[in-house]
């Protein structure tokens, strides 16, 4: 029997990105609010400090700030004719637990996504004809165009103090910045990390193949910055542990600084941890959530009554919630209805490794989590994809991220395994290599899709949440189309050093869940104009039960060829803005049906 606790205004379920965006913009208000995250509390300092902040085995390899799947995980199948099983290990996505969410350990990577990706369906008709699109691809546009949301991706980008150089202000384009950019108000808050060798490299080979390199976006401060909140980022020192660790410098953008803070200024806002939602309360009409139901870290469960419930866990945490809760109607894939689990999404990836003589170096270790150059040319609808039979593109970049000890081994085809000639090949082609990378989207099918497990369940007996996702033939020559592409700009660098080897990544022929690949999960609660095809409407709302509005990416009705963190980011305060100036004066269905 759970306790039920004194009744409150708003409970926010997670402390990720949108919930601390949430909670910091709700938090204005004056309301009671209650945020509940099933992980513990997270501080820079100590938490993030020498000696242990870089410590590969315990973050990287034991990803001891990431989701426990002892306690809690998915299963996984390809298709729907095969049996799922649980997933042991994180391997290919790393969804965060404890303040901060995966915003603690993510690399800082802040795109905007390009107009076409806000209106995919409508753009490619309006190009190709209706015959471009497979029948089972569930392409959607989103209710949101960019020029809406423009100013809240603005809004993220200077709370996150992110660093880059716009190549579209208002419509002019500028010099040295992406030309195929929606048009911004204004240029990034501050300028672009500084360059490493390999960007370098980069630049000059895809520039002479005519395309236009541009520095990659990254929440990677380049200097010390004050926010408009009023919050101190620190500078980057370049130490290349960035992903999948914390920052102790606060140079990298994350929830649990920029934003906790000042939504505890807030006296009636309480942040409760190791509080694990096992399901959201609805009235017997199941048109209303009446709260959630949580577990404390002793195992007891409390009631937490509220007026405004909002799910803003990890994608796929959400999506769970709402399978588990009862919100929306399951998605069935045999006669393509119902819309809570349709439209999950994922990225494919490929490129390209360039192997160089040991007179060419590339000091892979001095990096930062956003730290490149990429190219646009082959992104969304940029290119004439129509003649090579898909739909979609990717991003092309060569990244100086990470040169990790453990992670970080770089060797060409035809290495052994093990032993000491792969000792000699790590050492000779750790400070002589680069990658070029490509991540490509994933669009949405009747077959992808989340469920209920109709056999495993977790630590607290709720039945698990079931992936069913594969690639299909449009990722496939899409991906396989770029990564010829990084190729080329591979053999171009032959003039600028010596190149021993361009090895081309294959992209996988199969969608394995084994290793990583990107926490860049997608959909499963879409957004949209109709309740047939979306879970919630424009403003992330529950077309089923008003009170509920449910954040992050589950809502994006495919998946573009580039990180979702920026639209993530914008979309919440978009909705934050919707919440204060129209929900809470007249609660209700902010969009008729």
């Amino acid at each position: 029997m759970a306790t039920r606790l004194r009744p409150v205004d708003i409970v926010i379920v997670g402390m990720g990105w949108t919930g601390a965006i949430l909670a910091k913009e709700l938090a204005e208000t004056g309301l009671k609010i209650v945020a509940l995250e099933r992980g513990g509390p997270r501080q820079t300092d100590p938490d993030f400090q020498e000696p242990h902040k870089d410590d590969e085995l315990r973050y990287a390899i034991r990803t001891e700030l990431m989701q426990d799947v002892q306690r809690e995980t998915l299963t996984f199948r390809n298709g729907a004719g095969e049996t799922a099983l649980p997933m042991r290990r994180l391997g290919s996505f790393l969804p965060g637990e404890g303040v901060g969410g995966a915003g603690v350990h993510w690399n800082g990577v802040t795109w905007r996504w390009l107009p076409w990706d806000h209106q995919a369906r409508t753009r490619t008709v309006e190009r190709y004809g209706r015959r471009i699109i497979p029948p089972e691809m569930n392409l959607q546009d989103w209710p949101v165009s960019y020029a809406e949301l423009e100013p809240y991706y603005d809004k993220f980008e200077y709370m996150c103090g992110v660093s880059g150089k716009a190549g579209n202000i208002a419509g002019h384009l500028q010099p040295g910045g992406n030309p195929f950019e929606g048009a911004r108000r204004r240029d990034y808050p501050n300028p672009p990390l500084p360059q490493s060798h390999a960007g370098a490299l980069f630049d000059a080979a895809s520039r002479a193949l005519g395309y236009h390199p541009f520095p990659a976006p990254a929440a990677n401060a380049s200097r010390a910055y004050v926010n408009p909140d009023g919050v101190q980022l620190g500078a980057c020192h370049l130490c290349g542990f960035c992903e999948r660790f914390g920052c102790e410098a606060d140079a990298k953008a994350s929830p649990h600084f920029l934003l906790l803070p000042l939504a505890r200024r807030n006296r009636d806002f309480e942040l409760r941890t190791h509080a694990r939602v096992l399901k959201v309360d609805l009235d017997a009409a199941r048109r209303r959530a009446t709260g959630v139901t949580y577990l404390d870290v002793r195992g007891r469960a409390f009631e937490q009554p509220a007026e405004l419930v909002i799910l803003a866990a990890y994608a796929l945490n959400n999506v769970h919630l709402m399978l588990l809760s009862g919100i929306g109607r399951p998605y069935d894939p045999r006669t393509r209805t119902g819309v809570v689990g349709r439209n999950y999404a994922y990225q494919i990836g490929g490129g390209a490794t360039v192997f160089f003589d040991e007179n060419t170096w590339i000091h892979p270790y001095m990096g930062a989590g956003g730290l490149g150059v990429a190219i646009d040319d082959l992104s969304a609808d940029n290119f004439d994809h129509g003649r090579f039979g898909f739909i979609g593109g990717a991003s092309v970049s060569c990244m100086s991220s990470s040169g990790r000890p453990i992670q970080a081994r770089p060797v060409p085809n035809g290495t052994p395994s093990w032993g000491s000639a792969w000792k000699a090949a790590v050492k000779r082609h750790y400070n002589h290599t680069l990658g070029i990378g490509l991540q490509g989207s994933v669009n949405a099918y009747d077959r992808n899709y989340l469920d209920l497990d109709p056999t495993y369940r977790d630590a607290f007996g709720r039945p698990l949440l079931r992936m069913t996702f594969d690639f299909h033939d449009n990722e496939k020559r899409m991906a396989n189309h770029i990564a010829d592409e990084c190729v080329r700009i591979g053999e171009a660098m032959r003039g600028l050093g010596n190149v021993l080897q361009v090895q081309r990544g294959a992209p996988p022929a199969r969608y394995s869940i084994v290793p990583y690949q990107s926490t860049h999960n997608t959909g499963g609660a879409v957004m949209g104009t109709n309740p047939q095809t979306s879970a919630v409407n424009r403003y992330l709302q529950s077309w089923d039960v008003p009170n509920v509005f449910v954040t992050g990416a589950c809502a994006f009705p495919q998946n573009a060829g580039r990180n979702p963190t920026g639209p993530v980011g914008a979309l919440a305060y978009w909705a934050a803005e919707a919440i204060k100036t129209r929900y809470l004066r007249r609660p209700g269905p902010l969009v008729r049906a």
